[in-house]
C-alpha cells in the first residue's frame, strides 16, 4: 500500500508562496535602506597636527689645499781640530828592477773547435723536381717478386718516402705504406739501387724529399 503525504506535510505546494514572501521582504528591506538618511554634518572637523618642517640644508664642499712639505734640515756640521797633524807615511822607493827575470806569462787561450758546418736543408717543394733515370717502368723491372708474396698471392702497391741529394742518390728510404710478405723490403732495395736526376731550386741542385709507389702483380 503506497503511503500519501498530507497537506501540510507537503512542502512542494507551498514552495511558490515562500518565494514571493521572500521577495516581497527583500524589496521592502531596500525601500527602507534608501529612505535612512546618511549624510555626514557639516560641522564635522579633522584636527590636524602640526608637521614639524625639516630644511635641507647645502653643505658647501671646501677646496684642500696642498701645502708642501717642508725642506729638509741642513747637515750638523763636524768641527776639526786644527792642531791634529797628520803623520807622514815612510815610503820604501828603494826597489831593484831585475830585466833578466822572466814574468810569469797566463796559459794561452785553448784553439777554438771547428765550428760544424750546418747541413743542407731539405727541401719539399722546388722548382725542378728530381727526375728518375729510365722512369718508374724501368725501375718496376728491378723488383724481384718476394716467393713468399708468390705463394700467398699477395699484390698492391708498396708507398716509399725517401731523400735524393745533390748528386742524385737515394737516402733514408722509409715505407708510408706498405703490403708486407716480404715486399716492403724489396721495394725498399730497389729505391736503393735507383739514380735520380737532382732537383734544383734557383738553378742549384738541393735535396729534396719524394713520395713513390711500386707495384706488385703477378702475371
Amino acid at each position: 500500500m503506497a503511503l500519501r503525504k498530507t497537506d501540510k506535510a507537503n512542502l512542494r505546494q507551498r514552495y511558490p508562496l515562500f518565494v514571493q514572501t521572500g521577495m516581497v521582504i527583500a524589496l521592502g528591506l531596500l525601500i527602507v535602506a534608501f529612505r535612512l538618511d546618511l549624510r555626514v554634518e557639516e560641522n564635522f572637523e579633522v584636527a590636524l597636527t602640526d608637521q614639524e618642517v625639516v630644511q635641507m640644508e647645502e653643505i658647501i664642499q671646501t677646496a684642500q689645499v696642498e701645502k708642501p712639505p717642508p725642506p729638509p734640515r741642513p747637515p750638523v756640521p763636524v768641527e776639526v781640530p786644527d792642531d791634529e797633524v797628520l803623520e807622514d807615511d815612510e815610503l820604501d822607493l828603494d826597489m831593484s828592477l831585475d830585466i833578466d827575470e822572466v814574468p810569469d806569462l797566463p796559459p794561452p787561450p785553448p784553439p777554438k773547435a771547428e765550428e760544424k758546418e750546418e747541413e743542407p736543408e731539405i727541401f719539399v717543394i722546388v722548382e725542378q723536381s728530381p727526375e728518375l733515370i729510365g722512369g718508374l717502368p724501368g725501375l718496376q723491372k728491378k723488383i724481384k717478386y718476394p716467393e713468399i708474396a708468390k705463394k700467398a698471392g699477395v699484390e698492391g702497391r708498396v708507398f716509399l718516402q725517401f731523400v735524393v741529394d745533390e748528386q742524385g742518390n737515394v737516402h733514408d728510404p722509409i715505407v708510408t705504406r706498405g703490403i708486407g710478405a716480404g715486399c716492403d723490403e724489396e721495394a725498399i732495395r730497389a729505391i736503393l739501387e735507383a739514380k735520380f736526376k737532382p732537383g734544383k731550386q734557383r738553378g742549384k741542385a738541393v735535396k729534396v724529399k719524394m713520395s713513390l709507389p711500386i707495384t706488385f702483380r703477378l702475371k
